[in-house]
């Protein structure tokens, strides 16, 4: 990558943080909402765990930092796109696109960098968020160094799988033109199945073998399963292997994917 190119991807990333930072109110509302949510779910698995000691092999203190951690989680991805009406299915409604395949950075690298700069602002509020939680006495240390570091490495694999996830049905639209219940029912899969909104543990053995044949348990489940000490450390490699093998297989995908849009296109302007 050249260094003009790396200058560019760089002010592309910046754009998210940036325009937070230029709406305080924003940065207020996403900082009330965090914790609305930690605090709801803490008193709901405390109140689960009222007359339970140990369910689905975790003790109320490692439900309760799971579900803390799957909250900060989720919001590791911003959404000031759409706001700024910067997002595929807005351009594709509009025409806009095309400028996409004009400007001087590809499209596939201003999506890149859009996405790296989302996520990494977003991992900077769950990081903010833990510290919050920890010094509030909501969320519990990793079971070891080795589970803190299994689960980091997880987490670095599986915010990878969801950036390919929404390229992938951003995609779309190239075909579809509107993608609004692709992403309504990928949301919710990928909530469900991840282990978001309670952890796969607590579901029924069939549930978890399906979630074993998609990648969305790799992205929050899994991490957070080696954080709490659900799953032992020795399992780190085959769980990163299976992680890494899905991230490569999306990123071929898109890859052809974003060929065949550039080819359609060309195509549908003459």
């Amino acid at each position: 990558m050249s260094g003009l190119t790396a200058a560019r991807g760089w002010r592309t990333a910046r754009i998210t943080p940036l325009s937070d930072l230029l709406s305080p109110g924003r940065i207020t509302g996403r900082a009330i909402r965090l914790a609305v949510q930690v605090f709801l779910v803490v008193f709901l698995w405390r109140a689960l765990y009222a007359n339970v000691d140990i369910k689905a092999g975790l003790t109320e203190v490692m439900a309760v930092t799971y579900a803390v951690l799957a909250v900060l989680m989720v919001d590791t991805r911003a959404f000031a796109r759409f706001g700024a009406r910067d997002t595929v299915i807005q351009h594709m409604q509009s025409g806009t696109i095309v400028y996409w395949f004009l400007r001087p950075l590809a499209p596939q690298h201003y999506y890149f960098w859009r996405g790296v700069g989302e996520q990494a602002y977003g991992i900077a509020w769950a990081g903010a968020g833990c510290v919050a939680c920890a010094v509030a006495g909501v969320l519990g240390p990793p079971a070891s160094a080795g589970a803190a570091a299994a689960f980091g490495g997880t987490f670095l694999v599986g915010q990878s799988l969801l950036y390919y996830l929404a390229l992938l049905t951003d995609l779309m639209c190239f075909w579809a033109i509107r993608n609004n219940s692709v992403v309504a029912i990928l949301a919710f899969t990928q909530n469900l199945l991840s282990g978001a909104y309670a952890a796969l543990w607590y579901f029924p053995e069939w549930f978890r073998f399906v979630s074993q044949l998609l990648p969305f348990q790799y992205t929050i489940g899994i991490p957070l399963s080696f954080y709490v000490g659900r799953i032992p450390v020795a399992d780190f490699p085959a769980q990163l292997a299976a992680a890494a093998g899905w991230v490569a297989a999306l990123a071929i995908l898109s890859r052809v994917l974003w060929y065949k849009a550039v080819k359609l296109l060309a195509a549908q302007g003459g």
